[in-house]
């Protein structure tokens, strides 16, 4: 009786939870399902069923499959270093520049930590936290800021370069025109494409290389119509002007979700600054009260165990209210 029970208790688990599951991953997270809605979002996926003349379109599409498919490869092999992460950033610092500020933010947190009297050992976890932990998550948050600075800017390059190519333009002098009119980091990216290929790489070269540099799947839809378009020829403008639309389409989208998840953004906002507001009132009240938590061995473990669940409060609540698509 127990065996068929458990028997049965296994197949409804397969019906009701495997299976689920499964289909839900081949269909969304898949590699060919990300690559299907890549392309669907390029306006070029269906194109198969368009009648049998229409064989360069399947040809095209096939480049760009392929094309996509190398460039996650690529991207899946190289790690986020940290001279790629510098590069990211932007700043014009070096590993042995950022190596140094890194120690001093350490030392600093050490020196404040040893001031409010923490033990040896709570003052040498915060030491080695400020000297590692601190510094990438500034380094982060530059890199996050400057990727959104070059979304917001991407489409109106997009559009200069559609009447660029309308006009009759070469590429290259379509690219420099962005170079110089667009604001960074746009303007930025777009110049040293221009600075490599001036000095003998060619465009797949140059467009790996700013791939590395601002890794967005905008600048990658861009690398592929651009590489393909070289490759197969037809109208740069009508894909450029498509691939825009796209674009602004998903900011549409983006900000659309940004306003949703505002009012949960604030109240995640309120309630991790209780803790600090609540304990900097009492202090001012009664500060022998407070001053248990700092002079006392019990108190910092007090202050070390609630940092560590307020960490986790605060990384649950970031990871509800923050979206990627």
């Amino acid at each position: 009786m127990d065996l068929f029970v458990f028997g049965g208790l296994s197949v409804l688990f397969l019906l009701g939870v495997a299976l689920p599951l499964i289909t839900l991953y081949q269909t969304r997270y898949s590699d060919t399902a990300i690559m299907k809605r890549r392309l669907e979002g390029l306006g070029i996926a269906g194109r198969d069923n368009a009648g049998s003349g229409d064989v360069h379109a399947r040809n095209r599409q096939r480049l760009i499959q392929n094309k996509l498919k190398e460039m996650e490869k690529v991207r899946s092999r190289k790690r986020n270093t940290l001279g790629v992460l510098l590069k990211q950033s932007g700043l014009s610092l070096n590993i042995a520049a950022y190596l140094g500020l890194s120690a001093v933010a350490g030392l600093i947190t050490g020196l404040a930590l040893m001031a409010f009297g923490f033990s040896t050992l709570a003052t040498l976890g915060g030491t080695a936290a400020g000297g590692v932990m601190l510094p990438r998550k500034i380094l982060t948050i530059i890199i996050g800021r400057r990727q959104r600075g070059f979304t917001a800017l991407f489409s109106d390059a997009l559009d200069i370069l559609v009447r660029g190519a309308r006009t009759g333009l070469p590429v290259g002098e379509c690219l420099r025109i962005v170079g110089r009119e667009v604001p960074d980091p746009v303007g930025y990216e777009f110049r040293m494409l221009v600075e490599a290929q001036r000095l003998g790489m060619n465009t797949d070269q140059a467009l790996e290389r700013g791939l590395e540099r601002m890794p967005t799947s905008e600048y990658q839809f861009f690398a592929v119509v651009l590489t393909i378009q070289q490759q197969t020829g037809g109208n740069l403008a009508s894909t450029l002007e498509n691939l825009s639309n796209v674009l602004r389409s998903r900011k549409r989208l983006r900000d659309k979700i940004s306003a949703m998840s505002s009012e949960a953004k604030a109240s995640a906002m309120i309630i991790g600054s209780l803790p600090f507001i609540v304990g900097g009132l009492i202090s001012l009240i009664n500060p022998s009260y407070m001053g248990l938590l700092f002079s006392t061995s019990t108190g910092h473990m007090l202050l070390t165990g609630g940092a560590i669940w307020m960490s986790l409060g605060i990384l649950v609540m970031h990871q509800m209210i923050n979206f990627k698509f």
